[in-house]
């Protein structure tokens, strides 16, 4: 009868999956009306405060994320984020301790952080990371998994934790990271200076080295 059980149970499974299964639909309409038709996104990530969220189009949002536009969140044209990521753009954790039970019945929670968040067009954001209230990424960037992002990133910077639970450092530039795909692909260069600036393609075509960031991470740089 087990045997019986476990043949039949697989294709059950994949036939309710169909209805209860993670899904990618193709489609967003943001709060003020425009309408990204090509823009994608899972029916099992969690969007909080979609009045506040702007998704450009072509953008990709797999499944499990954390989506939070309560105070403003832009995520621009092309960006990709992956698994189990989470975009915020608030922060309760120092309210709830300092000011313990009565924090539920505070209208305006002393200590309770409110910033807009941005994500600049073409970035990729990696599974498992975390993009803190406030932080500003810039155009063509990818964030490592597992990483804490906060502060600014600058356009085409390679970010990632070095120590978990450390803010994320600049590790290298994407534009050297694309160099050779683009060198052997010159039907590429006009769609890639469309969105990134001819400027930047110039110096994705030409560039050998790449940057680093030291700076120490301060209080303020934790959610």
């Amino acid at each position: 009868m087990s045997s019986l059980i476990q043949r039949l149970k697989h294709p059950v499974v994949r036939l309710l999956s169909v209805f209860t299964g993670p899904r990618i639909l193709y489609g967003w309409r943001n709060a003020g009306g425009a309408y990204c038709p090509h823009t994608r996104v899972s029916t099992h990530t969690c969007f909080e405060g979609v009045e506040g969220l702007t998704l450009g189009d072509h953008v990709f949002i797999g499944h499990f994320n954390r989506i939070d536009g309560s105070n403003g969140l832009v995520i621009e044209e092309g960006c990709q984020i992956t698994n189990y990521a989470s975009i915020l753009t608030h922060s309760s954790h120092r309210s709830v301790r300092a000011m313990g039970r009565r924090y539920v019945r505070e209208a305006k929670p002393l200590g309770y952080v409110r910033r807009a968040t941005r994500i600049g067009a073409y970035s990729f954001i990696g599974p498992h990371s975390v993009i803190a209230p406030g932080a500003q990424i810039g155009k063509g960037v990818i964030v490592q998994g597992y990483s804490f992002v906060a502060g600014e990133v600058p356009d085409f910077a390679i970010v990632g934790t070095k120590v978990p639970g450390k803010r994320a450092v600049i590790m290298g530039d994407t534009r050297d990271l694309d160099r050779a795909l683009l060198q052997r692909h010159p039907e590429l260069h006009d769609l890639y200076a469309h969105w990134a600036g001819k400027d930047n393609l110039r110096r994705a075509l030409q560039s050998t080295g790449s940057r680093t960031d030291t700076r120490p991470e301060s209080d303020t740089d934790r959610p």
